[in-house]
């Protein structure tokens, strides 16, 4: 019977899920953690599109005075009656959520924060009428909730103390410390340094959360996520009872992702048990505290698609949700050292290296070193332990990040091959020509001073591919041949015909892969002769093309040998 349940698909608001029938993983054990291990200040960061929205709301539907209780029926947290009657419904709750919050200068991002600070005020207007407070304190509500021109407009000292104001005037309506819950806090840091107003963003956020969350006698506690833990000195200054729990701490390690266990149901529940192999090779494979855990986002949009396309192969998910521009940054600043350790990694090895996990986002790009401690902690690589050194081993957590590093890889190899003009026309000028110690000498320093993407792992003919892909590519950057890959000739599939400006000139390539440097000469002996008993030429003969050049290719890691031949018409 197929299930009627909806997958929440970019559903992140836990009223809407448990309300308007989406299938819900049971994350409220976190509500019982946190009150358990409460800080004044709690920061979890996790990579994006982990849970960190849904779990933020689900903490304001569960604490915030006047919730629907029903929501928590039959969960986890339900079976708590203790804490429920303890907490649930307990206080007043502000939460806001800095994710949109971006602009292309300070003015326009800081109009952003106002608007979301501003309506999540708006949602306490019964505070205008409360016998609570007095009229002054009405008076400073007000001034958080002034629109001008259709937008929420605040002065300085208003914005920077808004949050702060908030709590204390909840606190006095309602004689109960507030809680705040602040989703995406270091958005605004990243859009900052990346449009070029960082010092600026960092000093209203200073001010910001200083005021709400340092000396706050009307905050209960507060949560903040993000994807990174900027350093404390950078916007948390002297915030004493702090704890961040990041992904290499052990508490709170299952509750952001989804566990074996809990895949595996949902799978059952689809009644889609023969996907769960492929689901885990393409989705799980991040490693946080001492739980393996999937990327939410992933499964639920590939078991979505599969439920009702079987035939649907994993696809990348998360790498549709950002530009990836962390994976491009670093490999266009990676020397030759890092390369080969790209290439370790895409082979399904790990590395070890000490990371810095408290940069400032200024600190990102001073130096390779700084860009792996950002690659682990936003979800590029994971850890599979340490070293008696204090050093992680750093991994590709999955096929998906791992096609993310291949594309990007790819684009990179093509804007290096062809900004660098005059070698790869002297390479073309030698391909034409038969000159095969040009075509040796090129293909092997362009292998050499690139990031490889033949994993280790992969099925020779595989490998094989990658090499003709990489080939195919160099050839087709001459805008006057044609360029045919794997075409039916003779009495089979040709690896490459080139067609070239001169119309009685054409150039056949057969490819191998060897796994041993010696039998390179034995695999170009081997393609030639297969061009010869397959009779690939054909297809140039019947073109009209007499002057036909043979070439067997052989590949062995980042060496190549080429043998040519003139074809010889009977």
């Amino acid at each position: 019977m197929k299930n009627s349940m909806k997958l929440p698909v970019g559903i992140e608001n836990f009223e809407e899920i448990r309300t308007e029938g989406y299938y819900y993983i049971d994350k409220t054990k976190l509500i019982e953690q946190l009150l358990d291990n409460q800080g004044k200040v709690n920061l979890f960061t996790r990579p994006r599109r982990f849970g960190k929205t849904l779990n933020m709301s689900m903490l304001k539907y569960f604490f915030e005075i006047g919730t629907n209780c029903a929501l928590f029926d039959g969960l986890y947290i339900s079976r708590n009656q203790t804490l429920c009657r303890e907490h649930m419904a307990g206080y007043p709750v502000i939460f806001i959520t800095l994710k949109n919050v971006d602009g292309l200068s300070f003015e326009e991002a800081k109009c952003q924060f106002m608007d979301v600070i501003g309506s999540e005020a708006s949602r306490f207007r019964f505070l205008l009428d409360s016998q609570n407070l007095a009229p002054e304190d009405k008076e400073q509500y007000q001034a958080i909730i002034t629109m001008k021109s259709g937008a929420y407009w605040m002065s300085e000292p208003v914005l920077s103390r808004s949050l702060k104001t908030l709590s204390e005037l909840l606190n006095k309506h309602y004689q109960k410390k507030a809680l705040v819950l602040i989703d995406e806090y270091d958005v605004p840091l990243d859009k900052s340094f990346l449009h070029g107003y960082y010092r600026e963003m960092v000093s209203l956020m200073r001010i910001l959360f200083g005021n709400v969350l340092k000396t706050n006698d009307a905050l209960q506690f507060a949560v903040l996520t993000g994807c990174l833990r900027v350093s404390k000195e950078s916007i948390f200054t002297g915030l004493n009872n702090f704890k961040i729990l990041s992904i290499t701490d052990s508490r709170f390690d299952e509750q952001f992702g989804f566990t074996d266990m809990e895949v595996k149901q949902l799978l059952k529940d689809y009644h889609l048990e023969q996907r769960f192999e492929e689901t885990k090779q393409w989705y799980d494979g991040y490693h946080f505290g001492n739980a393996d855990v999937y990327c939410p986002w992933d499964v639920i949009n590939h078991v979505d698609r599969i439920k009702d396309d079987p035939a649907a192969r994993p696809e990348s998910y998360w790498i549709n949700t950002s530009g990836n521009e962390l994976v491009k940054r670093f490999i266009d600043k990676a020397g030759k050292t890092t390369r080969n350790e790209i290439e370790r990694l895409i082979a399904g090895e790990f590395i070890e290296k000490h990371l810095r996990l408290d940069l400032t986002y200024d600190e990102i790009d001073n130096s390779i070193e700084n860009l792996w401690s950002v690659l682990f902690t936003t979800g590029y690589l994971t850890q599979a332990g340490m070293n008696a050194d204090g050093a992680y081993k750093l991994m590709i957590p999955n096929e998906e990040v791992r096609e993310i590093f291949k594309l990007q890889i790819q684009d990179w190899f093509k804007k290096s091959i062809f900004s660098n003009t005059k070698p790869l026309q002297e390479f073309w000028s030698a391909f034409e020509s038969g000159n095969t110690a040009g075509m040796e000498n090129y293909l092997m320093k362009t292998l050499s001073n690139s990031i490889s993407v033949f994993d280790t792992k992969a099925r020779n003919e595989e490998k094989e591919s990658s090499y003709h892909n990489l080939l195919v590519g160099i050839l087709t950057g001459n805008a006057g041949w044609l360029v045919k890959s794997n075409i039916e000739a003779g009495e089979g599939f040709a690896d490459i015909i080139v067609e070239t400006d001169d119309p009685n000139t054409g150039i056949i390539v057969e490819l191998k892969y060897t796994k041993e440097f010696r039998n390179m000469e034995q695999a170009c002996q081997k393609a030639l002769q297969q061009i010869k008993d397959r009779r690939y030429s054909e297809y140039l003969l019947n073109d009209g093309r007499h002057n036909i050049l043979l070439y067997g290719m052989a590949f062995c890691k980042k060496r190549c040998k080429v043998i040519a031949e003139k074809l010889l018409e009977i």
